[in-house]
């Protein structure tokens, strides 16, 4: 296995081994940003529920851990206004990170395919200078579409990270929604 790491490496066009590094890069980030964005946004949805169900039972405002609540203590009078902030204010704060997963997931085939672009016409060229055979083409050629392959990798865990998040995003932006209406229909 590390024999043919290392011969892949030594056959494989510079460009084609920069995709490949910054694919690893584009990997290790979406990771990141995943997990970090989904462990934030589900304490963030606990305590936006709990605050929901306390309002629904009786409380008179929203729990201290609640993202309203600094909206709410700034003001004598809470207003839709206020409440209509505070929700944008919230959407802006949940959709963080979901705009570098997009990217990733949109560019990272095509960094892809043009490290297996590179790859191929490196293939093309050695083929031109050595008589050979099919075999020469064919291990060029599957060489060059590890690029690619790699793009597809880190384009689907990307999509589906994002996929995730941004449903996340949503709840807890409904649940602050729901609060609001709850405030505003005992204001009223």
């Amino acid at each position: 296995m590390f024999n043919s790491l290392i011969d892949f490496y030594t056959k494989s066009h510079p460009v084609t081994i920069g995709v490949l590094a910054l694919l690893a890069l584009y990997f290790i980030v979406l990771n990141w940003v995943f997990f970090y964005r989904y462990f934030s946004l589900s304490s963030w949805l606990k305590n936006e529920s709990a605050s929901l169900e306390a309002l629904l039972l009786g409380a008179v405002s929203v729990s201290e851990n609640s993202f309203l609540n600094n909206f709410v203590k700034s003001t004598n009078f809470i207003s839709k206004e206020v409440l209509q902030l505070a929700q944008l204010a919230a959407t802006k704060e949940a959709t963080k990170g979901l705009s570098v997963l997009s990217v990733f997931a949109s560019t990272t085939p095509f960094i892809g395919l043009f490290g297996t672009v590179v790859s191929i016409l490196d293939t093309f060229t050695h083929i031109g200078k050595v008589s050979g055979s099919m075999s020469i083409i064919a291990a060029g050629v599957s060489d060059a579409l590890v690029a690619t392959a790699a793009g597809i990798f880190v384009a689907v865990f990307s999509y589906t990270y994002h996929q995730i998040l941004k449903r996340k995003a949503f709840d807890v932006t409904n649940h602050i929604q729901m609060q609001n209406d709850a405030l505003l229909a005992r204001k009223g």
